[in-house]
């Protein structure tokens, strides 16, 4: 049960439409425009990604993105590994860019979202995959270990660790006490209000003060301005602006917005629905029992000043438990968007670990 609760605590953080009408923002380089597609996964959604095939000898890299973001997160590391050959394989996920939106929070429980992206590994004829993950996609790259485990052969998480099966069975409400009294600040609390009906147009009306504070420079002002129990509604409902980060330019800050705008965020913010409520704990109870311990390696990468996720250090105890092999940990002196504030380190870290797995292809 401790594990459960430190887990739990500390490592988290419309029918669909026709591609056709899909908004589209393929992206400049590294992305090369000719190598996105477009595939009706079996549930008859459409999934939009980004695929490089990979050089003899080379794994194919899955890259699964959170929120609010799509593939275009991913930009350093596709600049970094496609030029060594990797094969690619970079999803806008569930109700982003240029996938489908549907609006039934059902549809995004696990054992569902789970199964499109094997259906995508399936149309690439990819047998197995190396899986890097961020924010909501490393919830993603838990269930697929857990559901999937024959079809991929190590997994990263960056900020975001594993998921336990019981991660979602301790209720919100507990999870927000436990919070308060052992970091002094709720920090799931803005939970609540994504889940709340209207809070997709509420911050798309106030949408420059929401990317300033989800990008934030200081990010010691989340714990205080984006965390607790309504702070962050407060915040951006009075247009508060503050010094955004540096390490995302006016130009890709144009493009991450306007993809996010064309889609709106009714669709995204149905994560927070399923895991707010209980549509997500219930989902879970079908993984089965022998798939909760991962087999493969696993790395960690643990921002040291992200204290939402709070990933770092007490946070590297879920990676260390839920695997039965080897496990890789690195700190980054970085707030959320590690893989985005320090690529040439995360880069670096990964090629190495990657390298050093010793896969058999």
């Amino acid at each position: 049960m401790f594990f459960q609760v430190l887990s739990s605590l500390l490592l988290a953080l419309a029918a669909s439409a026709s591609p056709a009408l899909l908004p589209r923002v393929d992206v400049p380089a590294p992305f090369n425009s000719s190598l996105f597609k477009d595939l009706n996964v079996s549930r008859g959604l459409n999934y939009h990604y980004y695929a490089v095939p990979a050089d003899t000898g080379k794994p194919t890299l899955l890259f699964l993105h959170g929120f609010p973001s799509t593939s275009y997160d991913w930009r350093h590391q596709v600049a970094f590994f496609q030029d060594k050959g990797y094969g690619l394989l970079v999803p806008d996920m569930l109700g982003y860019g240029g996938t489908s939106k549907p609006l039934d929070p059902q549809l995004y429980v696990s054992s569902l979202v789970t199964r499109d992206i094997v259906d995508i590994l399936n149309a690439e004829g990819i047998d197995r995959a190396v899986v890097v993950s961020h924010d909501w996609g490393s919830m993603t790259a838990s269930r697929l270990a857990n559901y999937f485990p024959e079809r991929f052969l190590s997994y990263a998480f960056l900020t975001s660790g594993y998921f336990t099966p019981t991660f979602f069975a301790t209720p919100y409400e507990e999870n927000l006490n436990l919070s308060q009294a052992v970091l002094g600040y709720k920090n799931l609390g803005y939970w609540d209000f994504f889940s709340s009906e209207g809070a997709d147009q509420i911050i798309l009306e106030h949408f420059d003060s929401f990317w300033d504070i989800l990008y934030v420079n200081d990010t010691t002002k989340t714990i205080t301005d984006f965390s607790p129990l309504g702070a962050l509604e407060a915040f951006i409902t009075n247009d508060t602006r503050i010094l955004p980060a540096d390490y995302v330019t006016p130009e890709e800050r144009a493009i991450q917005m306007e993809a996010i705008r064309q889609g709106g965020l009714a669709a995204p913010l149905n994560v927070y629905k399923i895991v707010r409520g209980t549509l997500e704990g219930q989902d879970d109870k079908g993984i089965p029992e022998e798939n909760a311990l991962i087999h493969t390696p696993l790395f960690f990468g643990a921002a040291l000043r992200d204290y939402i996720s709070v990933s770092a250090p007490i946070g590297l105890a879920g990676a260390l438990i839920a695997s039965n092999s080897t496990v890789t940990i690195r700190e980054y002196n970085s707030g959320h968007w590690v893989q985005m504030t320090l690529p040439d380190e995360v880069n670096s870290d990964l090629l190495e670990w990657i390298e050093g797995l010793g896969l058999d292809l």
